[in-house]
């Protein structure tokens, strides 16, 4: 770990799902020597890649976890975490993208931009992460470099320029040329780790000048040497590079590599990009809240002699207990060292320091400011700051999306309740978009998450991993409740049964507010109300927003105004006033207008342009709105809006549709009023419920 912060490159590989990230990371670790052979993901070897380590991944051939590894490339070194394209796993790519310094955003030669790519460049705009573009599987039919590069122009907003362009493409792509140095390279050898730099080939000469002189062009607006050298027709190497990172650093321009991971194509040319063009931490601004200072921000700096500064921003539950993933960004974290966890003010010993290579690990003495690693046996939270004792920063949290679809499980026998508790435990520790509670009234335990792939594979794990058989009840959908007129109470709360009584009434009206979920606004006067009951009719207006009478879901965008009231010497409490705020709720809210509003999901399709009637027919059966669509070659892009409801078992239904040919990709988008059917027969459907649990 001698190696200068300079030389440091802390990396995501992100993109949509079946782009290519984790076959890419496979040959990034073959040519960087950090394994002695390729296995692919699906492999027939049923090794898989190295990266996907669970065996649910190995099977489905998706990634479910971040997984974390480091290399080294011509005398850098490497972190690299290769994340999950799957929407449902969006916290995974968000925390990675939280502690990360660059990025390499993949993209299909084939799909180009598809949705879930938009939805990662979102998340690499929300932390400001620079990035360069990869356009992999440059072999396969109908690949076409150019238009990808366009899309990233016009769907996502980049200054996209090659550095590159393909020497022949589908079955006939060799090699690439590379416009920096203007040389054309092969990659020959078994597995294409031998780099043959050869004169550009005369067919491609004139191409290649004239995509030269549009990077040159591209670059120069931010480099005034460049803009010079131009001038001077003196371009060197180091001087078009220079331009190139400084533009990167700060998002103004996303260089664009090309190649075929899968056919060993253009890796070892990206890894350069990676050395040359991405962030080193230094590079980086990072703040952190001063707490002793009213949360003043506080610039952190990657220095060693530092006070440590770290953020844990992934807990995994290994074999030798909890692991802490963390990335430092000022001092070092040492074994033997205190460390005390700001959120709550436990000091820590620091026990083992390890690295991580998927789920191999190897013990270290340090973490250096700038590097990711993970520490045994510490009791922490993700998004947890740990600082050196007397410092008093914090980090701040990663944005994390609220669960969308819930379900309903229940173990088999004895054995299965036990080791569920300890799955729903760990998995809730582990995944802040996973969450876990016991239904009141059915007594089930409701597991809610951000899809029906992300609760299949952790009820999947629990059985393989904790041996907790559970069988699911029907997938609960996350509806509100709301009010759509004001409506005036006045409620008297009168209790008496021998002894002091209970007296209070509040007066008042409730009306919908809009981007609120609750607002209380007092204009009691005269004291009408004592001041301090007030507290409590607000905490007794509060509580009724958990649970609607409607369909018992919450209840938001609602403003309650108390003008007027009354209380009694002896007879008035807290608790009084708290019951007279829940009946005067009660009694105004079926006078508004009480309405249900559904979560509605963001549906792309992708399908072949033959299938676009039928497709359209799927969505439309399901009340889908359909927002758009994209002929884009062979293929059509089909965006809509649907209710969640109506998206169970939707795969299956377009699979059959399209001859298992199109794919589809959902992320919840609003809320919106169910209409009048829907949600009268919700409302049935609860009231039966009640009555047989009854």
């Amino acid at each position: 770990m001698t190696i200068d912060i300079q030389s440091v490159r802390n990396i995501g590989i992100s993109a949509h799902i079946d782009s290519g990230k984790t076959t890419l990371t496979e040959r990034i670790l073959y040519y960087t020597k950090r394994i002695h052979a390729i296995h692919d993901v699906k492999g027939k070897d049923g090794i898989g890649a190295t990266m996907d380590s669970m065996e649910l991944e190995k099977e489905r051939g998706i990634t479910i976890a971040s997984a974390a590894t480091s290399c080294q490339w011509d005398n850098h070194e490497i972190n690299i975490i290769d994340t999950p394209g799957h929407v449902d796993f969006t916290i995974e790519v968000e925390r990675a993208l939280r502690v990360l310094d660059g990025a390499i955003l993949v993209l299909c030669a084939v799909g180009g931009v598809q949705s879930q790519s938009i939805t990662v460049d979102q998340q690499m705009k929300r932390y400001k992460v620079p990035c360069i573009a990869y356009i992999n599987k440059c072999d396969r039919v109908g690949a076409n470099p150019d238009r990808v590069i366009r899309q990233l122009g016009e769907r996502l907003g980049h200054n996209a320029v090659a550095l590159q362009i393909p020497i022949g493409l589908e079955a006939d792509h060799n090699g690439v040329v590379d416009l920096v140095a203007m040389k054309a390279i092969y990659f020959d050898g078994e597995n294409g780790e031998i780099l043959r730099t050869e004169d550009i080939p005369e067919n491609f000469m004139e191409l290649a000048s004239k995509k030269r002189e549009e990077l040159i062009d591209a670059a120069s607006m931010f480099s005034d040497e460049l803009t010079e050298a131009a001038l001077e027709e003196s371009v060197t190497e180091d001087i078009l590079i220079r331009a190139l990172r400084k533009a990167t650093l700060t998002r103004e321009l996303t260089p664009v590599f090309l190649g075929s991971a899968y056919k060993n194509k253009g890796t070892q040319p990206l890894l350069d990009g990676v050395t040359r063009l991405l962030p080193c931490p230094l590079d980086v601004k990072t703040e952190a809240l001063d707490l002793n200072k009213d949360e003043t921000a506080v610039e952190l700096i990657a220095d060693l002699k530092a006070p440590t500064v770290s953020l844990a921003f992934k807990l995994e539950d290994g074999q030798y207990g909890q692991l802490t993933y963390i990335r430092v960004y000022q001092g070092a974290v040492s074994k033997g060292d205190t460390i005390v966890n700001i959120r709550t003010g436990k000091k820590v010993k620091v026990g083992r320091v390890v690295r991580m290579h998927a789920n191999q690990m190897e013990e270290i003495e340090s973490i250096p400011a700038g590097y990711i690693g993970a520490l045994f046996g510490i009791d922490c939270a993700s998004g947890d700051t740990f600082c050196s004792p007397n410092t008093n920063y914090t980090m701040t949290s990663m944005y994390v999306p609220e669960p969308v679809i819930s379900l309903a499980i229940k173990p088999v026998d004895h054995k299965s309740e036990a080791n569920m508790s300890k799955a729903l435990n760990r998995f809730s520790k582990e995944d802040p978009t996973f969450k876990t509670f016991v239904s009141e009234e059915t007594g089930d335990t409701v597991i809610s998450g951000m899809g029906e792939l992300h609760l299949e594979v952790y009820i999947e794990r629990m059985r393989r991993e904790y041996n907790a058989q559970v069988t699911t009840g029907m997938p609960r959908v996350a509806y509100r409740e709301t009010i759509t007129r004001r409506a005036d109470f006045n409620y008297i709360h009168k209790k008496q049964t021998g002894g002091a009584g209970q007296y209070g009434r509040v007066a008042g009206f409730i009306e919908p507010v809009v981007d609120e979920d609750f607002v209380f606004d007092n204009k009691v006067t005269g004291g009408s109300i004592p001041t301090q009951y007030i507290p409590a009719v607000e905490k007794g207006f509060q509580k009724c927003m958990s649970r609607g009478p409607l369909l018992e879901f919450p209840i938001t965008g609602v403003k309650v105004t108390i003008n007027d009231g009354a209380s009694h010497a002896v007879d008035s409490s807290e608790m009084a006033f708290q019951a007279a705020a829940r009946g005067a709720f009660l009694e105004a809210y079926h006078k508004a207008g009480p309405v249900i509003h559904e979560p509605i999901m963001k549906v792309v399709v992708e399908s072949p342009t033959e299938f676009q009637g039928p497709v359209m027919g799927t969505l439309n059966q399901r009340r889908g709105m359909i927002v758009g669509t994209q002929d884009e070659g062979p293929m059509c892009v089909i965006e809509s809006q649907v209710p969640l409801s109506e998206m169970f078992g939707y795969s299956t239904v377009l699979r059959s549709a399209t001859q298992g040919k199109a794919q589809f990709t959902m992320e919840f988008f609003t809320y919106r009023q169910a209409p009048k059917s829907i949600a009268d027969e919700l409302v049935k459907k609860a009231a039966e419920e009640k009555k047989n649990v009854a």
